[in-house]
């Protein structure tokens, strides 16, 4: 059988680069190479002991059996309490739908939201999946890129000219993968007003980096403000701020109408997610926030290491991330140069030859939306982050 067979809109479909990258790496360490790996976006953190009491207190109270489609009742409570006291959003236990991680809530949206034709303007650079997860729903994505200059960020005149009688859906994360860029609160009112003047788009806003945030006006939430608060899903999880990236909890936060057709959706698809880990949810939103404060300035002093290394080399463009923990350099400086084995002729090469010649584990930014650059997790130990920045610079020389 050949894989020809399988549906048109799976053979459409990229590969994750930052797991098709995770796998090479995995590959090369089980020969036994002692490789650095930066190109997951995960805490490097232990989930805060609290949290794992309450999944372990769960098991032992019973709740082995099926949750409801939407999440049990006191986590979605638990969850307008947060988005409450965190964002500013007034929505009640109705207006929320727990799924399997914020990735499966963005395709919910997503799927529940657009048709055929739709299109979806997405600021660039972007997630990996977005472009992906709006082809599975047969729209199409109209990428709108950022500046450099702009550290990376749409301004809301790009975004307005971008918009079409086809228009439907906006989406972007702030902070924002792979860029670390943020959103300012100015930014997102202008943002905020174009949609205002358009009736028929909706805001997809990922918020999932929400708690590793080192921009002095703090995180705001689109969805917050008033005028177009019935047009904006807010995407958030535990995975991040919370060290929980295995457990899978991510929820949207809408109108009663869109979390309606969510759960309509997710009950013919996955039903509702795991029982345990929505108890440990719990405790994850009603309980303190110093783990994510802790996780934070570990990020911040991380960035700064590797920045600072970053920009020592020659080659590297480096803007300081405001949040989330990636450095996004460009690396264009490199093209065309050679070690006279391998050419780098764009970052796809020059992430593979990194990987084979230094062992340090990065991913190109073409599946980003940025061709010219690479992302690099700063998600790991002080120790490792100077020793793969050293690597770097050494295997970089090479190139002529």
């Amino acid at each position: 059988m050949s894989s020809s067979l399988l549906a048109q809109r799976i053979q459409a479909l990229e590969e994750s680069s930052t797991l098709g990258m995770t796998k090479k790496a995995r590959e090369l360490a089980a020969q036994g190479h002692k490789v650095i790996s930066l190109s997951v976006g995960e805490p490097d953190f232990k989930t805060p002991a609290h949290i794992c009491e309450a999944a372990k207190k769960a098991i032992d109270d019973g709740f082995h059996g099926y949750s409801p489609v939407a999440g049990y009742p006191d986590l979605r409570m638990a969850i307008a309490n947060k988005l409450k006291r965190d964002n500013g959003l007034e929505w009640a236990s109705e207006n929320i739908v727990v799924s399997t991680g914020a990735k499966h809530s963005l395709a919910n949206a997503i799927a529940a939201l657009i048709d055929p034709g739709d299109e979806v303007i997405i600021f660039s650079p972007y997630w990996v999946s977005y472009s992906e997860m709006v082809k599975l729903a047969e729209g199409t994505s109209v990428i709108v890129q950022g500046s450099f200059e702009n550290n990376f960020k749409v301004t809301a005149e790009q975004f307005e000219a971008a918009i079409t009688p086809k228009t439907k859906m906006v989406m972007f994360a702030s902070p924002n993968n792979p860029t670390g860029s943020v959103y300012t609160e100015s930014e997102l009112r202008d943002i905020a007003n174009v949609v205002a003047r358009h009736e028929r788009i909706f805001v997809l806003a990922d918020e999932i980096y929400e708690y590793i945030n080192f921009t002095q006006g703090g995180h705001f939430s689109i969805g917050s403000i008033p005028e177009i608060k019935d047009r904006v899903i807010t995407v958030n999880g535990v995975a991040k701020g919370h060290a929980m990236t295995g457990w899978r909890i991510g929820f949207i936060a809408a109108a009663k109408w869109i979390a309606d057709g969510v759960e309509k959706l997710q009950g013919q698809v996955t039903s509702g997610t795991n029982s345990i880990a929505q108890k440990a949810a719990v405790a994850a939103f009603n309980g303190t926030l110093d783990h994510a404060y802790e996780m934070k300035a570990a990020y911040d002093r991380r960035r700064k290491l590797v920045v600072g290394k970053l920009r020592e080399i020659e080659g590297f463009k480096v803007n300081m991330p405001d949040g989330a923990f990636y450095a996004f350099p460009d690396i264009s400086y490199f093209f065309g140069k050679s070690d006279g084995k391998t050419t780098i002729n764009d970052s796809d090469d020059f992430c593979n030859w990194l990987l084979q010649e230094a062992f340090v584990a990065t991913v190109a930014g073409s599946g980003f939306g940025a061709p010219n650059c690479m992302r690099i997790s700063t998600a790991a130990a002080d120790e490792q982050l100077e020793e793969a920045c050293e690597r770097i610079k050494n295997a970089v020389a090479k190139l002529k």
